[in-house]
């Protein structure tokens, strides 16, 4: 019997990629959007019942918020929101599938923000948010080893619809690259590549990997 990765968040964008760079019949896709594949359940991570996978052995959280706004007009419910969708869905889906996860020797791949590593003006929300789901991976490495590894990759501003309002103008998306060491906006593939090495890699376990055009260490 073969093993399962799990993609929360695999209809579109970094999850999509993802799921493209893996054996179709060895995936499971979880999400609020319907979708026609076969693999596909919806279902909201936060409030409906979460399915049993047996075999399951990979799992990916992708879910994420771009919620940027200058510090004095972010509501708690701003907070709230980025929090829960950041934080507490990636918990429920880790408690639920723990065990599974440990027999198999399972390994987590979430997603930080180069925001959470590199101040950055209007990202204090999700930045909190990140920061928190960044510390929480830390931690469940250390208390899951060595039964399952979990790792964090903390990209910068990729092309995808969640960042669509960032980069609909030309002006915009040169602006954005230029902002990078490399001078260009990551692409999800850039970001699936980095996914795939976190879950194959079984010498990788608690660290957190920048896929960020260099923002967070070079200038």
């Amino acid at each position: 019997m073969s093993h399962k990765t799990l993609i929360i968040g695999g209809t579109k964008g970094i999850g999509a990629a993802i799921l493209e760079k893996l054996p179709q019949e060895e995936c499971i896709i979880i999400s609020r959007n319907h979708s026609d594949k076969s693999n596909h359940i919806t279902c909201d991570v936060l409030h409906d019942d979460l399915p049993d996978i047996d075999d399951l052995q990979g799992l990916v959280y992708c879910p994420g918020t771009i919620n940027l706004k200058p510090f004095h007009r972010l509501t708690k419910e701003d907070f709230i929101d980025d929090y829960n969708t950041n934080v507490l869905g990636a918990v429920r889906v880790l408690q639920h599938y723990y065990r599974t996860l440990r027999k198999n020797k399972g390994s987590v791949v979430l997603f930080g923000t180069v925001a959470s590593q590199q101040g950055m003006s209007f990202h204090a929300s999700i930045a909190a948010a990140k920061g928190g789901l960044e510390a929480l991976g830390r931690s469940l490495a250390a208390e899951w080893a060595p039964n399952i590894r979990v790792n964090i990759i903390n990209p910068s501003l990729t092309d995808t619809s969640l960042a669509e309002g960032l980069l609909n103008t030309d002006q915009k998306r040169e602006n954005a690259a230029n902002r990078h060491p490399l001078q260009k906006i990551g692409s999800p593939d850039d970001i699936a590549q980095a996914a795939l090495f976190c879950l194959e890699n079984n010498w990788l376990t608690g660290q957190t990997i920048g896929v960020d055009g260099g923002m967070s260490t070079i200038k």
